[in-house]
């Protein structure tokens, strides 16, 4: 068969987070599936992004991204207000493009860049991609076979102590909904389906930050409690803020009529799943398959999409479900009271992974897959 020639990357964004994705990049061009083509960043960034992307072509102008015919695929790692925008002009271009997380800051952002991606010729991919994890995919089809029964209850957590290298993560359409909670929601919705309503409290518990020596007034949210309604009385709560120090409990957790299953570490990091099963009698613990899998595979996914010709298993109707329950989880906060959730998607189905090995048999789990 024919392989297919590499996609070209166009970067716009390179920050704290490029260095993630950079990995990424690397594994995908010793595989010969990409060429980084171009990169967009301060000028303070070209010497150390031209170095760590092997590229000689950089600019400080996202336009020269967007309009270049070497470009197939536009990645923005920029601030989450320029996300929507550039998407915008990405697709108008006729390119794919990923864009990490949140897809937009506003409803109608959102809303337009899903109906325009509907009719381009490029995909639109939006992080976070918890979805994609082997023990994500696991844990999702115990659910839909039944497993542990109906699903009455579910809780998610995701925080740290915040970030001390930019503003922005503390200036209006910023805040730890948008940074943090996301994946929780991602996830939720990604194993039970979509939201009905949405409650919330919100706050800025800490009301000064210092970032890079310079004190500064938080102005988006730090703080959160979201509690979540998707119908046939199964409910769901998420805890996520710049305020939380560390933690030892489950990413996720999930209540059935019949059973239990929660995810070890965190959504973006799991380290295996435990299930209860009252049949069973007893907790079942399964190791984690795939502790190398990045939080960045999405670029991964959506690179094999485009030279298979296949749609992303992520989609913009899944992210835009997400930011609604974000930003009317905002407004309940603001405003005390429960919000209706408008949109919803398709809750992805999960096929049985072809390569799975039985636990006592992987002797090295860092190693890929052995293929005989």
């Amino acid at each position: 068969m024919k392989t297919p020639p590499p996609v070209r990357l166009g970067i716009i964004g390179c920050g704290n987070v490029l260095s993630a994705y950079r990995t990424a990049i690397d594994k995908l061009r010793l595989r010969g599936a990409v060429e980084v083509a171009i990169a967009c960043g301060r000028e303070s960034q070209r010497d150390t992004a031209c170095a760590a992307l092997g590229t000689g072509n950089f600019t400080t102008n996202p336009t020269d991204v967007l309009a270049s015919g070497r470009v197939d695929l536009v990645i923005i790692l920029t601030s989450m207000v320029e996300h929507a925008p550039l998407a915008r002009a990405a697709l108008e271009g006729g390119k794919h493009v990923l864009v990490e997380k949140p897809l937009a800051t506003t409803l109608e952002e959102a809303a337009a860049l899903a109906e325009l991606a509907g009719r381009s010729r490029g995909f639109l991919v939006g992080a976070p991609f918890t979805i994609l994890s082997p023990t994500f995919q696991t844990i999702s089809r115990r659910i839909q076979r039944g497993d542990v029964g109906k699903i009455c209850s579910a809780r998610a957590r995701y925080g740290w102590s915040g970030p001390w290298w930019s503003e922005w993560f503390y200036r209006q359409g910023g805040g730890c909904l948008f940074d943090l909670g996301v994946y929780c929601l991602t996830s939720l919705t990604g194993l039970i389906g979509p939201a009905k309503r949405v409650m919330a409290m919100t706050g800025v518990a800490v009301p000064e930050r210092e970032i890079n020596g310079r004190k500064i007034r938080v102005e988006a949210e730090d703080n959160a409690q979201i509690l979540l309604d998707f119908g046939g009385g199964a409910f769901a709560v998420v805890t996520t803020g710049f305020t939380i120090q560390q933690y030892r409990s489950p990413a996720l957790e999930i209540y059935g009529t019949t059973g239990t299953i929660q995810m070890l570490g965190d959504d973006w990091d799991p380290d295996g799943y435990e299930l209860w099963q009252n049949s069973v009698g007893a907790w079942q613990v399964f190791k984690e398959t795939d502790p190398d899998w990045p939080w960045t595979d999405g670029l991964r996914h959506l690179v094999d999409c485009i030279q298979k010709g296949t749609r992303p298993l992520l989609t913009p109707e899944h992210a835009c479900h997400v930011l609604e329950v974000m930003v009317k989880a905002q407004q309940s906060g603001r405003e005390g009271r429960a919000m209706t959730i408008e949109t919803t998607f398709t809750r992805p189905v999960f096929k049985e992974s072809a390569n799975s090995e039985a636990a006592h048999l992987v002797h090295d789990r860092t190693r890929e897959p052995r293929v005989e």
